[in-house]
C-alpha cells in the first residue's frame, strides 16, 4: 500500500501519482477532495471585485451569482496564468507525480500555460513529474472525464495507462446542450446579434456541441425549450455507446434551470435501463456560467468520436 500526506486542502492523495484538475469541472468542490483530486481554481471578475470560481464551497453562492446576473452583472473571467499554475504545481508535486487534466484547449488558452509551469517546474526539479493533458472537454463533461479517470486510478491503473485512456476517450465526451437566453452567448460571440434578437423574439433554442477540437458550436435550433430538450436527448440515443444498452456514467447540469434538468434526468434514466448509477445533476460553474449566463440545461456521456462540426 502506498503512503499517503496531506495537502494545504486537507487532501489525502497516494504516493504514487495524484490526478490534477480545474475548477470548471463544475462539480462540487467536495466530489475531488473525496478523491484526493487537487483543484486549481480559475477567478472572474465583476466591477472591480475579483471572485474564485466556488464549486459549492459556500452556502448559498449558487443562488447569489444568478441573481447577480438577473440584476445586470457582467462577469469578466480570467485564464490562470503561468505563475499560478508554477506555483501549484511546485506544491502538490513535491511527493508525488502529477497527471493534470486541464479545461479544453477549445474554449481558454490556459492550458498552454500549464504545459509552460509543467516543464518549468521540472527543470528546476528534474526528479519530478507532471503530466497536463488537454481534455478538449468542459464543465461537467471535463467532470465526467476526471471522474473516469479518477476510477482508473483507484482501480490500480498506472500513470501511463490512466494518460492514455484520457487522451483516447477525451472526444467521446458528448456535450449537447441548449440555452433559452442568448443575451451571454451574444455577448461572448457564439451566436450574433440577429441570431440572438430573432431567438428571443420567436422563442427559438440554439442546439449547441463541443466539436472535436473542443470548441462550442451552434449546429441547429429548436422552437421552443422543450423540443430543445427533446432533441437533446435524442442526440444521446442515436450517439451513447451501446445504444439502448449504454452502460456509463451520465451527467447533467443547468444554469438556473433545475427543472428542466429533472425533467431531462428523468427522460434519460427511463430510456437507458444499464447506466452506471443514477444521472447526477450539477449547476453550471461561475466561469463557465459567465459565458453562457442562466437557462442552459446540458447533457453529457460516453458516445462515438465527436467530429469536425463547423458553425451554421
Amino acid at each position: 500500500m502506498f503512503g499517503t500526506r496531506k495537502t494545504a486542502r486537507g487532501i489525502t492523495m497516494n504516493k504514487d501519482y495524484i490526478l490534477s484538475c480545474e475548477s470548471t469541472v463544475d462539480e462540487p468542490y467536495g466530489n475531488m477532495a473525496k478523491r484526493g483530486i487537487p483543484v486549481i481554481f480559475y477567478t472572474y471578475t465583476i466591477g472591480t471585485q475579483i471572485f474564485e470560481d466556488d464549486m459549492k464551497r459556500t452556502p448559498g453562492s449558487t443562488e447569489e451569482f444568478y441573481a447577480k446576473l438577473k440584476a445586470g452583472a457582467k462577469p469578466v473571467t480570467s485564464q490562470i496564468n503561468m505563475a499560478t499554475y508554477e506555483e501549484y504545481f511546485e506544491k502538490i508535486s513535491a511527493e508525488n507525480d502529477v497527471l493534470h487534466i486541464a479545461f479544453s484547449s477549445g474554449l481558454s488558452g490556459s492550458v498552454y500555460n500549464a504545459f509552460e509551469a509543467a516543464d518549468a517546474v521540472m527543470k528546476k526539479h528534474p526528479d519530478r513529474k507532471i503530466t497536463v493533458v488537454d481534455s478538449l472537454c468542459a464543465s461537467s463533461g471535463y467532470g465526467l472525464l476526471v471522474d473516469y479517470a479518477a476510477d482508473m486510478k483507484e482501480a490500480g491503473k498506472t500513470f501511463e495507462e490512466v494518460k492514455k485512456w484520457v487522451e483516447e476517450y477525451r472526444n467521446n465526451v458528448h456535450h449537447q446542450f441548449y440555452c433559452t437566453d442568448l443575451s451571454f452567448f451574444k455577448r461572448s460571440g457564439r451566436v450574433s446579434a440577429v441570431t440572438s434578437l430573432i431567438g428571443t423574439i420567436l422563442g427559438i433554442c440554439p442546439l449547441m456541441k463541443l466539436n472535436d477540437e473542443g470548441r462550442i458550436i451552434a449546429y441547429s435550433k429548436a422552437h421552443g425549450k422543450r423540443k430543445a430538450l427533446d432533441a437533446t436527448f435524442e442526440v444521446m440515443k442515436t450517439e451513447a455507446l451501446g445504444g439502448k444498452n449504454y452502460d456509463g456514467k451520465c451527467y447533467i447540469n443547468h444554469s438556473n434551470s433545475p427543472e428542466t434538468a429533472q425533467i431531462l434526468k428523468d427522460k434519460v434514466e427511463e430510456y437507458f435501463p444499464n447506466l452506471k448509477g443514477k444521472v447526477e445533476i450539477f449547476d453550471i460553474g461561475f466561469v463557465v456560467g459567465s459565458h453562457c449566463g442562466p437557462g442552459v440545461t446540458a447533457l453529457y456521456f460516453l458516445g462515438s468520436p465527436r467530429k469536425a462540426v463547423t458553425k451554421k
